[in-house]
C-alpha cells in the first residue's frame, strides 16, 4: 500500500527509513505507551528488520508503513486482520519533534480512507492505552468512536493497564465523506 495525502508520503519502510526510524523509536517518551521498550543501538537492526518486512497486509501477516514528511520518517501506521471478517486493527507512532502540526490526524485519515474504500473493509479498530489522551484525541479528530474502556485488562511494562477500544463501521466512514462533501459544496 502506497499512498499520499496533502503533505505526506506514505509507503512500506526501505533501509533508508533506519536511522530516522530509529531515533523516532529510541525515545522513551515516544515509546511510553506502546507494547515495546525504546529501541536500543543492541536491538536496532532486529527491530527495523520486522518493520521492514511487513509489508503485505494478509490474514497472516501485518503491514507496516512509513509516514514520510519532506522525505524523513517522521511516524509510522500498522495494519493487521484481527482475526473477525472485514475487520482490522490499526496502530500508529509519531515522533514527538513533528507533533502538533496535524501530521497525525493527517495519515490515520488518509491510512482510513485506503482502508474502507480500496479494501472495503467492515471495521477498523484501534486498541490503546486509556492513559494516552493524545491518542484518545487522535482517533476522535479522525471520526472514530470510543466503544470502551476496559480497567486493568492489559499487562504491560511491568504494570497493569486500562485499555480503550476505537472504531469505525464503513458505513460511518461513508457518511463521514458525504458530510464532507455537503460542507466542501456550500
Amino acid at each position: 500500500m502506497i499512498f499520499t495525502t496533502e503533505r505526506l508520503e506514505i509507503r512500506p519502510f526501505t533501509e533508508k527509513d533506519l536511522h530516522a526510524t530509529f531515533e523516532m523509536n529510541s525515545k522513551p517518551e515516544v515509546c511510553r505507551y506502546l507494547l515495546h521498550e525504546p529501541w536500543t543501538t543492541e536491538n536496532v537492526e532486529t527491530e527495523f528488520r520486522k518493520k521492514r518486512d511487513q509489508r503485505t497486509l494478509s490474514e497472516k501477516s501485518a503491514l507496516s508503513l512509513a509516514v514520510l514528511h519532506q522525505q524523513k520518517v517522521i511516524g509510522d501506521l500498522t495494519v493487521w486482520y484481527t482475526g473477525m471478517k472485514e475487520t482490522v486493527e490499526i496502530g500508529y507512532c509519531f515522533s514527538d519533534s513533528h507533533s502538533g502540526k496535524g501530521y497525525a490526524t493527517e495519515a490515520v485519515s488518509g491510512l482510513l480512507g485506503e482502508l474502507f474504500t480500496k479494501l472495503n473493509l467492515h471495521r477498523v479498530q484501534a486498541n490503546l492505552d486509556a492513559r494516552n489522551v493524545a491518542s484518545q484525541k487522535l482517533c476522535e479528530r479522525v471520526g472514530m468512536r470510543k466503544e470502551a474502556h476496559f480497567i486493568k485488562d492489559y499487562w504491560s511494562k511491568q504494570e497493569w493497564t486500562d485499555s480503550m477500544v476505537y472504531a469505525m463501521l464503513h458505513e460511518e466512514f461513508v457518511n463521514k465523506m458525504d458530510e464532507k462533501c455537503e460542507w466542501e459544496k456550500r
